[in-house]
């Protein structure tokens, strides 16, 4: 079985434009080989937004290069619009898997129907990294839709499988190494063992409730990073809870990050940077 390594939290939150109010419970900055193939972890909410009239609240258009975002939507609804063409509107349980690749300009506000009623607000944003191999594959995008998620139930809890394997039933999400990304919900006094795979980097982020993981407590907004030997782990649920289980296998290559760019080396982020101020990475269209 896995054991916890270490509990992340972080209690400083901070804004992404004027639409998603963030906790950053891990990130490229701290230490990259714990974390591999993974990169950051945005918690956004949970939030109570009021209606707004006029320009929808979010962050608009920005560039990334190297990396993929996952951004997956519990409460609201975000809109999504990128160079390649790519975009659309995500709402409950739903996933936007985007892959930056070689280079990509994107933006990303609350959806016009949302903005004008308002309401709760709980959304996680997942950086996953590419090989070296793949940083320069072109961009892409994958509008993952609720019905396109298998749930597996099991006694006292459901597993909704976005990327990889949960026993048999798999993800829709294409990936490009070795990843299991899964929307568990567990119930009061569920005492549960999930399958994760020996050997990956495991990780256990807490969006509600609290459980206990190896004797020790993990809270709301709280990640538990287990051990990479060991295959599956017992989880108690103190309450009802939410998690998401992201397990991957590890990419042995350095990571040189610069804020919307992770790349291998110095001297490739400053091409990234330079593609990005000659026009490589495209434009959007229109609104």
């Amino acid at each position: 079985m896995k054991t916890l390594d270490t509990i992340l939290r972080n209690d400083t939150p901070h804004w992404v434009g004027d639409g998603f109010p963030v906790r950053s419970l891990f990130s490229y900055h701290g230490d990259t080989t714990a974390i591999s193939p993974f990169l950051l972890f945005d918690y956004a909410g949970p939030w109570t937004f009021e209606p707004v009239k006029g320009h929808p609240r979010g962050v608009g258009e920005h560039p990334h290069k190297g990396f993929e975002t996952v951004t997956i939507v519990y409460d609201g609804e975000v809109s999504h619009r990128d160079s390649t063409g790519g975009g659309g509107t995500i709402g409950t349980g739903e996933v936007q898997w985007m892959t930056a690749g070689s280079g990509v300009l994107h933006e990303e506000f609350h959806s016009p129907g949302y903005s004008k009623t308002g309401g709760p607000f709980r959304m996680v944003q997942l950086w996953v990294n590419l090989p070296a191999k793949d940083k320069l594959t072109p961009a892409k995008y994958q509008a993952i839709t609720r019905d396109a998620i298998a749930e597996v139930t099991f006694d006292a809890g459901r597993a909704r499988v976005i990327a990889g394997d949960f026993d048999g039933t798999k993800g829709p999400a294409s990936t490009f190494t070795p990843i299991n990304l899964w929307d568990v919900r567990l119930d009061a006094d569920a005492v549960v063992t999930l399958p994760l795979p020996h050997g990956h980097t495991t990780m256990i982020a807490v969006l509600s409730g609290h459980v206990t993981i190896d004797g020790k407590g993990v809270g709301e907004a709280e990640i538990a990073r287990l051990s990479r030997d060991g295959e599956g782990v017992t989880i108690k649920a103190d309450g009802d809870a939410m998690l998401l289980v992201m397990t991957g296998e590890p990419i042995d290559e350095p990571v040189f990050g610069y804020g919307p760019f992770v790349m291998n080396t110095e001297e490739e982020i400053r091409e990234a940077i330079a593609d990005f101020n000659s026009g490589k990475f495209g434009a959007l269209a229109p609104a």
